[in-house]
């Protein structure tokens, strides 16, 4: 790995790092959560996941599981947004249920407030060899579980604009989005710790030395967009769907799913705000009750082959938590093994910012204002 994507990747762990929770009158299961036990790898296996977040088709990481394996794989992209995710999932768990998933993957905030809870079972690493061998140094030991104990990393990426440059073109601040010329087709995201920061670097002020009045205001700035019909809708991954109908013409959005629009649109395109991005990890994650944990398990092995994943990294075009994909890439399309997407520069992201945890009051404040100001 290079010095600079080194030095991107350990920007990217910070993200981790912080990502802790403040679950009011919960205590860490610790050691004392449960191991996925050793089991036979068959059976069925249900993974909930994002859109456009992994190789497709007859070729693709699936399918390569399931002829390795035998276990018969059910993908599902049922995740959207975290909040909403977990809201759906909760009552499942609260009752040892996961409706049938066995895999997860969520943001690390979100899955150290669910390991709190008790809704994680931890891994067994002895069944993880291509985890303990090939996972990038600076993100085996994030605050938030410096064990790894319950998130393994799927890939990290950034938070900017997807444009579609023919219809708004020279786009390249965060502030076009506020722009009364694009009034009605622009979207923001359901994610707080994507549209508040971002807000607040259209603002001219630094997420992570903001004061609460500061998160507020920003707060407010989304509100009166909102109200005004500046802000068409406030979505998940949905914007996937109104980027190429034209409804919407500047999305925030995530870096990966630019270049998979762009392969139906070429008019689609990533572009990376003069004020910088969020920087942000998912992870994933094996729920308590879950039906088929050994499957679930041996899949997360699986797709730390580099070889297995460059082929994902290829596709989605994250920034990969593997190591030796950049090396692979290399040899077989150069172009890329130096695309900023998946292997960015200090100079590509010098602007950009982690991804804010929020605890506490802060957080409870930010977060219940930012739901009334979408309307959520």
């Amino acid at each position: 790995m290079t010095r600079w994507m080194l030095a991107v990747v350990v920007m990217l762990a910070v993200v981790a790092a912080g990502c802790g929770t403040d679950e009011a009158g919960v205590k860490p299961k610790g050691e004392k959560a449960p191991v996925v036990k050793k089991g036979p790898v068959k059976g069925k296996l249900t993974i909930s996941q994002w859109p456009l977040y992994i190789d497709p088709g007859k070729k693709g990481t699936i399918a390569e599981f399931e002829k390795a394996t035998g276990v018969d794989v059910k993908y599902v992209e049922d995740i959207n947004d975290n909040d909403q995710f977990f809201g759906k999932i909760r009552p499942l768990l609260q009752r040892g249920d996961t409706g049938g998933r066995s895999l997860i993957t969520l943001s690390d905030w979100l899955a150290a407030r669910m390991d709190r809870l008790g809704y994680l079972e931890h891994f067994d690493y002895s069944q993880l060899p291509n985890v303990r061998r090939n996972m990038i140094p600076a993100l085996r030991h994030p605050a938030a579980d410096p064990k790894r104990a319950f998130t393994i990393p799927w890939q990290s990426g950034m938070t900017g604009l997807i444009v579609r440059d023919d219809l708004a073109p020279g786009v390249d601040s965060i502030n076009d989005l506020y722009d009364p010329k694009y009034k009605g087709k622009v979207s923001l995201l359901t994610e707080m710790r994507d549209s508040v920061p971002m807000t607040l670097k259209a603002m001219g002020i630094d997420p992570a030395h903001a004061t609460e009045d500061q998160w507020l205001k920003a707060v407010d700035k989304i509100k009166a967009a909102a109200d005004s019909g500046q802000v068409r809708k406030f979505t998940g991954n949905e914007y996937i769907k109104d980027l190429p109908k034209g409804d919407t013409w500047i999305a925030l959005g995530w870096s990966g799913d630019a270049i998979q629009l762009q392969k139906d649109n070429p008019h689609i395109k990533f572009v990376m705000p003069k004020e910088g991005c969020m920087l942000w990890s998912t992870s994933m994650e094996i729920p308590v009750g879950s039906p088929n944990a050994a499957a679930a398990q041996a899949f997360i092995n699986f797709v730390y082959d580099p070889k297995v994943q460059a082929d994902i990294a290829e596709w989605v075009n994250y920034v990969t938590p593997v190591k030796g994909v950049q090396e692979i890439l290399a040899k077989r399309d150069p172009a890329l093994a130096k695309s900023q997407l998946i292997f960015p520069s200090q100079d590509y992201t010098r602007n950009c910012s982690f991804e804010p945890v929020l605890g506490g009051k802060l957080g409870q404040d930010v977060t219940e204002a930012f739901q009334r100001a979408i309307g959520s």
